[in-house]
């Protein structure tokens, strides 16, 4: 009944048929930016108490196809309650109906056994039409266009510029970007970074033009200032929080490993590309997000963790 109600209101929304207004299906020309007009952004330097290591997960591309327009983290138990696709990596159950004991139970795209559930909205090309344009989170939710594999997806957990870093809870909960920033003035919640393979630290909050050779990128940095205590909280988000811009972490905070996901897309040259949004987001680019839940095993965890403080680039086997 619930996802009847839904499914009715973003028809209702859209208009007749559910068909999106060109509005809709494509963003206005000022959401884009050529990257030789982006200027590189500034990283902070280590203190003298840094971890110095990293962790880098290989969950694959998404090849087996893990989609769907639920979001367990904001609207678990309600299917379709995303209006737009998201691509997942690592654990191949997750929906709207995970439970945390069928997420640690299940499958796993990940090398070494990681049953984490990493996802984003997906991407498309605006020359063609998706295989999903008469579906809820595609053309009914005025997502067009087809569907786009990233060419390359890197999964980063990196070390604090003033601290060893704690290992995180098993079932920890962590959103990223803000999937209503168009419409909704919260700029703290904003992590939009757009930019061009072979640019490194070039961001933006548009969408990028990139030069031919050379494809649009996503980067996904997560928080990293976990309060000791919880896996979630209410408004997802409280329990785990940015670190200010020179890496301290908040008084009560403790440093946990920070997530960074990239994602590389080859995209035809002069070809427009545009993010899945929520329908009366017009999939402006400031509305990129990402979410996490990890499930990995203590043992895991630990094995990380010792990693980053340790000094060490690791990978696992």
């Amino acid at each position: 009944m619930v996802l009847g109600v839904c499914v009715a209101l973003a028809v209702g929304i859209l208009g007749l048929g559910g068909h999106p207004s060109s509005a809709q299906a494509a963003p206005s020309a000022d959401r884009y930016v050529d990257i030789s007009a982006v200027s590189a952004t500034a990283v902070p330097a280590d203190g003298p108490d840094a971890s110095r290591g990293s962790f880098t997960e290989d969950c694959g591309r998404n090849e087996n196809g893990h989609r769907n327009a639920d979001n367990l983290v904001i609207s678990p138990g309600l299917t379709g309650g995303a209006h737009h696709v998201h691509d997942y990596v690592g654990n191949v159950t997750t929906d709207a109906l995970s439970t945390n004991e069928g997420l640690a139970a299940a499958a796993t795209t990940c090398v070494g056994g990681d049953r984490s559930t990493y996802y984003w909205p997906v991407l498309r090309r605006l020359d063609r039409t998706g295989s999903d344009a008469h579906a809820v989170g595609g053309g009914i939710d005025g997502n067009a266009g087809e569907i786009l594999v990233a060419s390359s997806v890197r999964m980063e957990f990196r070390s604090s510029p003033t601290s060893e870093v704690v290992a995180m809870p098993r079932f920890l909960r962590m959103v990223t970007g803000d999937p209503v920033a168009a419409t909704v003035n919260e700029p703290g919640r904003v992590r939009a970074q757009w930019g061009c393979s072979g640019y490194a630290e070039r961001f933006t909050v548009k969408y990028t033009l990139c030069p031919e050779g050379s494809g649009p990128t996503r980067t996904l940095d997560f928080p990293s200032c976990w309060d000791g205590l919880s896996t979630d909280s209410p408004d997802h988000r409280s329990h785990v929080v940015f670190p200010a811009a020179n890496g301290v972490c908040p008084r009560a905070t403790f440093a946990v490993p920070q997530l960074r996901i990239t994602l590389t897309y080859d995209v035809p040259h002069g070809v427009r590309y545009a993010l899945d949004s929520f329908p009366e987001q017009k999939r402006d680019p400031v509305t990129d997000h990402g979410l996490f839940v990890n499930v990995m095993t203590d043992r895991r965890m630990e094995q990380l963790v010792s990693c980053i403080n340790e000094g060490r680039h690791c990978r696992p086997e």
